[in-house]
């Protein structure tokens, strides 16, 4: 049987450790995503927060946190950022969408 030494054991536990501390704290995905069709778009279609800018274009996409993409469309995520679970070890948050 083959010993771990400490150095090695202590290095593994400080990276179980560093992992679980930023997954509580990292934001959840952003992505802009028409709020009709469910639509991934591109990011500058949520640039200035939809309406009409000053240029007079206009800004369909909302942001869309979470949640996974397939076929170019949104799912298990929420349009309220605080409603999505960022997940981690030991974390404690509400899920839902």
């Amino acid at each position: 049987m083959r010993r771990l030494r400490s150095s090695t054991v202590v290095l593994g536990g400080m990276g179980v450790l560093a992992a679980t501390i930023t997954a509580c704290g990292s934001e959840p995905d952003k992505r802009c995503v028409d709020p009709l069709t469910r639509e991934e778009l591109p990011r500058y279609e949520c640039e200035s927060g939809g309406g009409r800018d000053d240029d007079d274009s206009t800004h369909r996409g909302s942001y869309y946190y979470g949640g996974s993409v397939r076929d170019k469309r949104v799912s298990g995520g929420s349009f309220d950022k605080t409603a999505v679970d960022t997940g981690g070890f030991g974390c404690s948050g509400s899920g839902g969408g």
